[in-house]
């Protein structure tokens, strides 16, 4: 807010310095043609007719100032005039473009907005006796969704979650990740074994993806003490219990990505892991571990760790957020997305 009124008082402080200069100067050196800045400022923040306004006060100022220099009716001050004119309607026709643009900019945001909560939808807060946080990234700037997939359903097998990151970035990894979020959402009610959750994903992406393209992903079921993965290609989650210990849940057979179904023959097997009360696990994708700083060095997860520890699991993914853009000191460079199960000690 403070640059737009920058930018809105802006012409006015540069019209207003162009004439302080022009009498300083005296009647030797004319610093007349400067007023053109003010309409040409005026096109950054105004409208077409604040823009017009700004090109009649430039136009309002050259006159007197004009007479003042005895160069009123001369060749010069009527150039000087013309071109403050023609300056101020092609600020007038780039302020039109530049309001067209932004309104087409905020129907674009307005529609990534709503397939947002349609392909992403908000997780819950509360799965049981465990808790969730979810911290998403996109890297486009232009919109809020991205290659970065994640849901929790609650199905009669139980709680049963999913992160993925599709190869690519664009409406194209938006597509994929829609294909792979709904062939998810089905299998998860019917299939009792995870392994043929990944075979339900498989045979979706199959139908659609082309070439070599794939999706790392892990789906994870939530059960009384223990959680059951199965780890498609993608960076392992890091268990975090609850003294502070953390160590990566590394799956002793992975799999390879989904996509890549063809290179591999058979079931995909899960592990389980123990998730007992006041332990953590942080789910990521490689957004995360690849995000650099301006020197090159990428973002030590397992060391910031510890941000997670002692807060609700939304605070803690946000202060883990915030120091990973501190880190990169920038716009991440990829989509970023983190999940964060607490479960409550008893």
């Amino acid at each position: 807010m403070k640059s737009l009124r920058i930018l809105r008082w802006l012409p006015f402080v540069v019209m207003f310095a162009v004439a302080m200069v022009d009498l300083l100067a005296g009647r030797s050196l004319v610093f007349l043609p400067l007023l053109t800045l003010g309409p040409a400022f005026a096109s950054l923040s105004g409208g077409v007719r604040r823009t017009a306004m700004v090109g009649a006060v430039a136009l309002a100022i050259c006159v007197p100032m004009a007479m003042r220099n005895d160069v009123l009716f001369t060749w010069e001050n009527n150039l000087t005039m013309v071109s403050i004119a023609g300056v101020t309607a092609a600020s007038m026709l780039a302020s039109r473009l530049r309001l067209q643009r932004e309104r087409e900019l905020a129907s674009v945001r307005r529609v990534a907005e709503a397939a947002q909560r349609v392909l992403l939808r908000p997780v819950p807060r509360r799965a049981g006796d465990v808790r969730v946080g979810l911290s998403y990234t996109s890297a486009s700037a232009e919109s809020q969704i991205g290659g970065d997939l994640y849901e929790i359903v609650t199905t009669p097998h139980g709680v049963r979650l999913l992160i993925g990151d599709v190869q690519g970035k664009g409406l194209a990894a938006v597509e994929t990740a829609a294909w792979v979020l709904g062939a998810f959402r089905e299998a998860a009610y019917d299939e009792a074994d995870l392994g043929h959750i990944g075979e339900r994903l498989e045979a979706s992406l199959a139908r659609h993806l082309n070439g070599e393209q794939f999706v790392t992903a892990i789906v994870g079921e939530i059960h009384d003490d223990a959680l059951s993965l199965v780890n498609f290609g993608h960076p392992p989650p890091l268990l975090i219990r609850a003294d502070g210990e953390t160590h990566c849940i590394e799956p002793p057979e992975p799999a390879l990505p989904l996509g890549l179904g063809a290179f591999d023959v058979g079931v995909a097997k899960g592990h389980r892991s123990a998730f007992t009360g006041g332990d953590r696990v942080l789910f990521f994708t490689d957004g995360v571990i690849e995000a650099r700083d301006p020197s090159g060095t990428f973002y030590p997860l397992a060391e910031r760790a510890r941000l997670v520890l002692g807060a609700e699991p939304q605070a803690a993914l946000d202060a883990l957020r915030a120091d990973l853009v501190a880190h990169t000191g920038g716009p991440l460079l990829d989509d970023a997305a983190m999940l964060l199960l607490h479960r409550r000690a008893r």
